[in-house]
């Protein structure tokens, strides 16, 4: 949302590549002559499966296979358009930082030499309002934080015409 796209695919929601489609179509004929499409790895057609590379062997994704490239493909097969895909992992820009943005950083590093200098190694650096604590890594990852496909995040950006291709 904070990037102005049109349609967001995520893991937590199957979308139709004909419903996303269809949205950009609605834009050309509303005279947008853009349009933004953000794909996360691990999102999957209806019916689909996530485009893996790589598994472990417990069935894990190790290494996911190009979404945004099969995404594009099928967009610019179904509408006709140019499409462009750039893979934001390597590009990805935040803007200026604020001095909000500056502070946490500073303080983050100041946490992050505390427990090196504490030999609090496999701990990471967390920000909880207001405080800059730790949190042990097996705790970090110990569950996948997901989106809650009727949360209020997901809603607020339906309300605001962002697709998620359902």
């Amino acid at each position: 949302m904070a990037g102005s796209a049109d349609v967001i695919l995520i893991p937590e929601i199957p979308y139709d590549i004909e419903k996303v489609s269809q949205k950009i179509i609605e834009r050309k004929k509303a005279r947008c002559n853009s349009s933004i499409v953000v794909v996360a790895e691990g999102a999957k057609p209806v019916g689909g499966e996530m485009a893996v590379l790589e598994k472990d062997p417990s069935g894990y994704a190790l290494r996911f296979a190009g979404i945004g490239n099969s995404v594009g493909e099928a967009i610019k097969n179904n509408t006709g358009m140019d499409v462009r895909v750039t893979i934001l992992g390597h590009v990805q820009r935040g803007g200026s930082p604020c001095a909000f943005d500056r502070i946490l950083a500073t303080r983050y590093g100041v946490k992050a030499v505390e427990l090196a200098a504490e030999g609090k190694f496999g701990h990471m650096v967390s920000y909880k309002p207001p405080l800059i604590t730790s949190v042990p890594l097996e705790k970090a990852i110990s569950k996948i934080k997901l989106v809650d496909p009727e949360g209020q995040l997901v809603k607020a950006a339906e309300s605001i015409g962002v697709s998620f291709g359902r």
